[in-house]
C-alpha cells in the first residue's frame, strides 16, 4: 500500500491541523500499518481512496478515526526508571519543601497515553506514606488522543501492560486481577484524574502546576509549533516549579521560557520574566 505525495500531504495536514504533530518522512513508514484496521473497517483499498473521503463534507468521523490511528500511544509503567528515580529522590522533596505550608501538589502529565505515567506517580506517593500524610496529590493526565484518555480513566490494564515497567509487589500492592485484566486500586486513582486536551492549547485547569511532565511529546512538532508548545507549558506552570522533557527532547535553542535545571538531565526551570519588564505590564493590567 503505497503513499502517494498527494495522499501524504492530506493526511499529514489532518494530523497537523488536529495535533499540531507533522508527519515527517521518518515517520511515513507507520502510515501503512496504522491504518490497515481502518482499511479493513470501512472496505478501503489503498490510501488514495482515503484521501479522497476525507476530502468530502460530513467525514468528520473518518477523520478523527484516521488521527487516532496515527498517533504513537506508545508508553508503560516508570518508563526511563532513572527519571522517575530523579523525581522521587530529588524533584518531590525539593516541592515537599516548598509547598509545605500549604501541603498540596498538582502535577501535569502532558501526553499522558493511556495513563501509566500518572499512575506511576501516584505510586510514588502512595509508597512514602509518612512523607505525604494530610498531603493533598492531584496528578492531571492529559492527551490529544480520546481513545488514550478513555483507556486511562478506565485505570485497567492487561496483562502484557501490567508487567511492562512495574515489580510483582506493586502490581500486587496497587491493582486487582479482574478476568484476565489488572484495574489499579482506588488509593492511586483516587489522585490522578484524566481529559483530552491539545498541549498547543490553554492549560487545563488549575493552571498553575507544580509538575509538569511533558515527555516524548515535542519530538513531533516542527520548531515553530514546539516554541508555541514552550510558552503554553510556560503559562502552565508555578514560578518554582519543574518541568521534565524526555531523553530525546530540549529546552536549549528552542525557547527562552524555560532553563536547564542545576540536577538531573532533562529538568527544567521556568525563566522569571524581567521585573523591569514585568512590573509596568502588571501596573496596565491592573488599571
Amino acid at each position: 500500500m503505497a503513499v502517494d505525495d498527494a495522499a501524504h500531504r492530506i493526511i499529514g495536514d489532518l494530523l497537523a491541523q488536529h495535533t499540531g504533530q507533522q508527519l515527517t518522512e521518518g515517520r511515513r513508514w507507520r502510515v501503512s500499518s496504522a491504518l490497515a484496521g481502518l482499511f479493513r473497517e470501512f472496505g478501503i483499498e489503498n490510501v488514495d481512496q482515503l484521501a479522497c473521503m476525507l476530502e468530502r463534507p460530513g467525514e468528520r468521523h473518518l477523520a478523527t478515526r484516521v488521527v487516532e490511528a496515527l498517533l504513537n500511544n506508545e508508553t508503560y509503567f516508570f518508563r526511563d526508571q532513572a527519571y522517575f528515580s530523579v523525581l522521587a529522590n530529588q524533584v518531590l522533596p525539593d516541592l515537599a519543601s516548598k509547598r509545605d505550608g500549604k501541603k498540596r501538589l498538582t502535577i501535569w502529565s502532558a501526553g499522558c497515553s493511556t495513563g501509566q505515567e500518572a499512575l506511576s506517580l501516584a505510586m510514588i506517593f502512595a509508597e512514602q506514606p509518612g512523607r505525604w500524610k494530610d498531603w493533598k496529590i492531584e496528578i492531571l493526565g492529559t492527551d490529544v488522543s480520546g481513545k488514550a484518555i478513555d483507556h486511562a480513566r478506565s485505570g485497567c490494564y492487561t496483562q502484557f501492560e501490567i508487567q511492562r515497567g512495574i515489580s510483582v509487589s506493586q502490581m500486587l500492592n496497587f491493582f486487582v486481577e479482574d478476568s484476565g485484566h489488572w484495574q489499579a486500586i482506588d488509593s492511586i486513582r483516587s489522585m490522578t484524574r484524566f481529559q483530552q486536551h491539545n498541549i498547543l492549547n490553554a492549560p487545563p485547569p488549575p493552571g498553575r502546576f507544580d509538575l509538569v511532565m511533558c515527555r516524548n511529546v515535542l519530538l513531533y512538532f516542527d520548531p515553530e509549533t514546539r516554541a508555541a508548545a514552550f510558552d503554553r507549558l510556560a503559562s502552565g506552570i508555578a514560578p518554582d516549579g519543574w518541568l521534565m522533557l524526555g531523553a530525546g527532547e530540549t529546552v536549549v535553542g528552542q525557547t527562552e521560557k524555560f532553563k536547564p535545571a542545576e540536577f538531573g538531565s532533562s529538568l527544567y526551570s521556568p525563566v522569571l520574566e524581567d521585573r523591569v519588564n514585568f512590573l509596568p505590564r502588571l501596573r496596565a493590567a491592573a488599571t
